[in-house]
């Protein structure tokens, strides 16, 4: 009895150990190949799946998804002589597992070193600087060369990137210092531009405000003039409305004549011919005999009004101050020649030159 019991529970034990060998359930997106006695059978697809227990083994699923996959930095030759490190990422799917697992023993390891043959060809026929600015074109060789080539192991290349390209530090600090070169160059053409407007505009703006400044002067100048003309045409209508007399010019030549002899560079002062007739003009004005009086009916001719008489004392200190205008200027001696004929003491004309007022004569 115990016996059989025992014998059952190995039966059973063996049942539960073949079915579990029998059943084989591949998730999705992976792939299994199976070998019967050692030889490939065929490949077991996501799902359920029977095989024979103990005949049949199936090999490690394979990830049939897009894989990605970074090697390490490798060192490439360019064409002018210098080592890069470049960093490559590889995108690859498997397409045919059968062919991955039967036609090469490491694919990872296999595209791993076709990448790095691969990259050293493409750079080692470019200068660093090509290099450096044609990642496309290398990306895009590289992919047709690996993507031929892994064809065979049942791969499909999708991409390839170069993630890094490090030069080495000599010609970093090279780079940089053209690069830092290249931006002062850069920010000097700007500032020079910069200036260049700055002075074209400033200029400009000088340019209109000396246009707009001419203009307002030559408005004012205009108007200035107008004016003085109008102001002179309107004192000379005037003189001829009031239609003055001799005596009247005559007394005001007199009050002006001292102003002549005021200028600090008068080192000579020539009394005029028209002093002569002024005085000769003011004093017949003031000798003649006056017209008889409308009131009293008397002659005038030996009197003279009290307006009379000041307007002589008026005229002879006019006359002095001009000669004491004129022999007491600031810039040493001077000389007044008297070309016309001089006055006497009377007011009347002297045809005598040695009657002339000299400077050193005191009346």
């Amino acid at each position: 009895m115990d016996a059989a019991v025992i014998a059952g529970i190995v039966i059973a034990f063996v049942a539960i150990l073949t079915v579990l060998r029998a059943v084989r359930i591949v998730p999705q997106a992976r792939a299994g190949n199976v070998e019967r006695l050692g030889r490939y059978y065929r490949t077991l697809g996501p799902g359920l799946n029977f095989v024979i227990p103990f005949i049949d083994r199936v090999r490690p699923l394979l990830d049939l998804r897009e894989q990605v996959v970074s090697f390490k930095p490798q060192p490439v030759i360019t064409e002018d002589n210098l080592v890069v490190d470049i960093d490559t990422v590889l995108y690859f799917q498997v397409t045919d597992p059968r062919a991955a697992e039967y036609e090469i023993a490491n694919f990872i390891q296999g595209v791993e070193q076709l990448t790095v043959t691969t990259l050293r060809n493409v750079v080692g026929g470019m200068d660093l600087e090509k290099t450096l600015t044609s990642r496309d074109m290398i990306n895009s060789q590289l992919r047709g060369v690996l993507d031929e080539a892994t064809g065979k192991w049942g791969i499909r290349v999708n991409r390839v990137e170069i993630k890094a390209i490090d030069p080495p530090k000599t010609i970093k600090d090279a780079m940089e210092k053209q690069m830092r070169a290249e931006r002062d160059k850069r920010a000097a053409i700007l500032t020079a531009e910069g200036q260049r407007q700055s002075q074209i505009l400033t200029a400009e703006g000088e340019k209109q405000s000396a246009i707009l400044r001419a203009e307002g002067e030559r408005t004012s100048q205009i108007l200035k003039a107008q004016g003085q003309s109008q102001a002179i045409d309107e004192v000379f209508q005037a003189v001829h409305r009031n239609d003055p007399d001799p005596k009247l010019l005559a007394y005001q030549y007199l009050q002006v004549l001292p102003q002549l002899a005021q200028g600090q560079g008068n080192t000579m002062w020539v009394i005029p011919s028209e002093v002569t007739s002024a005085l000769n003009t003011l004093s017949r004005a003031f000798t003649e005999s006056l017209p008889a009086s409308r009131v009293t009916g008397a002659d005038g001719r030996h009197e003279r009004s009290a307006a009379g008489s000041e307007a002589v004392a008026e005229a002879e200190r006019a006359a002095a101050e001009a000669k004491a205008a004129a022999e007491d200027s600031e810039l040493g001696p001077r000389q007044i020649e008297a070309r016309r004929p001089a006055l006497g003491a009377d007011g009347v004309s002297n045809p005598d030159p040695a009657h002339a007022v000299r400077p050193d004569e005191r009346p």
